[in-house]
């Protein structure tokens, strides 16, 4: 209380760009990991991983009068959020961005108090369906991944780590209010952050895409995918290069990610031609210690293109104040925005 709002926010710039939604035949998306308060909070956020920031600037009320102002300035058509506290959705972006026309759904983790949210503009669209899940429990019980299962049995301290997360997968089918024939599979994910753990997000990269595919391939055939997330994976990762490319080997190094007793070789594949709509920022997670490229839109090549990408704010903005968070940024992640249209 009491402290001076920040001059300029890291956004404002990126607003001019976004001051009006764009046209009926594209779609404005946005990603945006908004740093969860149960982690934005704690004693070492505040001494150890974000020394530089301001403590005010850490308080939740302060992030979120930015995250809102942020949010409602790019007046997207889809907002997929990670990091979403279930009282923030509830109480704060739920009521906030239903003001800007903008309909949200929820998926808790249930271990961690957060999640992800997805919304999307109620006049371009309505929802169909939701096919939320969690990885590790799809993984253990659902017969579309068997495969997998079975793949992945052979590797029990592997297997142990995968079903121990509480990552998961939001995935809403939503219609065009205004040409019904057009719908569009919107999914988003938050994978594991740890730094060695490229087999552990492999293996959920590869339960989310034959998840995709169930419901883009088998219940709404030939549907357009927009893939969105903080996927904690840079562009030389396994991870990046298994979306993007459609396979990887079993002999790729990010099976040893995190040494020989956790080896775990699997090659995999998906159906789809995955782009990354941003391409590749160099960076778009910016803190004390790290930063590097970790979210991103993925498109689906065959159905969509790029019309714009918003551009992320200039490296003097981010490191105005040492990195991020700051008093002029709410989060540790910059959002990615873009605009997409139908081919």
């Amino acid at each position: 209380p009491g402290e001076p709002a920040p001059v300029t926010c890291t956004f404002a710039p990126r607003h001019l760009y976004t001051a009006r939604p764009c046209g009926g035949g594209s779609v404005r998306t946005v990603t945006y990991n908004i740093l969860a308060d149960t982690y934005a909070q704690t004693e070492f956020s505040r001494t150890v991983l974000y020394p530089y920031c301001a403590p005010y600037a850490l308080e939740l009320d302060y992030r979120q009068n930015l995250l809102k102002k942020e949010l409602a300035g790019y007046s997207a058509d889809l907002v997929c959020l990670q990091e979403v506290d279930k009282s923030v959705f509830v109480d704060s972006l739920a009521p906030a961005l239903d003001a800007f026309g903008l309909e949200g759904l929820f998926k808790i983790k249930e271990k961690q108090h957060e999640g992800l949210a997805t919304f999307y503009r109620r006049d371009k669209f309505s929802l169909l369906s939701r096919h939320d899940v969690a990885f590790s429990e799809v993984l253990l019980s659902d017969p579309l991944h068997e495969e997998l299962r079975e793949k992945l049995a052979k590797y029990p301290l592997v297997q142990e780590k995968v079903l121990q997360r509480s990552s998961v997968l939001q995935v809403s089918v939503l219609q065009s209010t205004t040409d019904p024939s057009r719908k569009i599979c919107v999914a988003n994910t938050h994978l594991y952050w740890h730094p060695k753990g490229g087999n552990i997000r492999l293996v959920q990269i590869a339960v989310a895409l034959t998840h995709i595919k169930h419901v883009a391939c088998d219940l709404y055939p030939g549907i357009p995918v927009i893939f969105c997330g903080d996927f904690n994976s840079t562009p030389s990762s396994g991870t990046y290069s298994f979306i993007k490319s459609g396979g990887i080997a079993e002999d790729h190094e990010d099976w040893v990610s995190n040494g020989e007793e956790e080896r775990c070789n699997m090659p995999l594949s998906h159906p789809f031609k995955l782009l990354s709509a941003c391409g590749e920022p160099a960076y778009t997670n910016y803190v004390g210690g790290f930063h590097g490229c970790l979210d991103y839109i993925f498109i689906d090549e065959n159905a969509l293109e790029v019309e714009q990408v918003i551009p992320l704010p200039s490296h003097e903005e981010v490191t105005a104040h040492q990195a991020l968070p700051s008093v002029i940024h709410p989060s540790d992640h910059i959002a990615l925005v873009c605009d997409l249209k139908w081919k």
